[in-house]
């Protein structure tokens, strides 16, 4: 920070990468040590709960594939849309569809994400991410 529009967007681009490589152990290191998150209805405190969350997170949610899209920005906050699919260990598909708002601390690391995310079923003839 502060943000420029194009550094925003490199932001989003990065984060976008980072979740989509699904390792809980590096996507964290974008976060502060004191990172505070509330996603859908859990709030989480600190990198090592936020590393939990995600080890959760990713051991059941199958094929996970994730678009972020830039939505606004001002000097040290990001707000982003975003899409992803997966798939449960039952097989059936879900798309989920959210909003986020990102704060940032003065080294360019996110000290709060808030997530407002909805799922919806989908059959597998629906996906719209087949990246590998």
């Amino acid at each position: 920070p502060p943000f420029t529009y194009a550094s925003a967007v490199q932001k989003v681009r990065a984060a976008e990468d980072a979740w989509n490589s699904r390792d809980p152990a590096m996507v964290p290191l974008a976060y502060t040590e004191g990172t505070v998150w509330r996603n859908r209805d859990e709030r989480l405190f600190g990198r090592a709960a936020a590393q939990a969350f995600l080890e959760r997170k990713w051991a059941k949610e199958f094929e996970y594939r994730l678009i972020k899209e830039y939505w606004a920005h001002t000097d040290d906050r990001i707000a982003v849309r975003f899409a992803y699919e997966y798939r449960i260990a039952a097989g059936q598909w879900f798309r989920a569809y959210g909003n986020e708002n990102w704060e940032f601390d003065a080294d360019g690391l996110m000290k709060t994400r808030h997530a407002s995310i909805n799922d919806l079923q989908i059959d597998a003839s629906e996906r719209l991410f087949h990246w590998h």
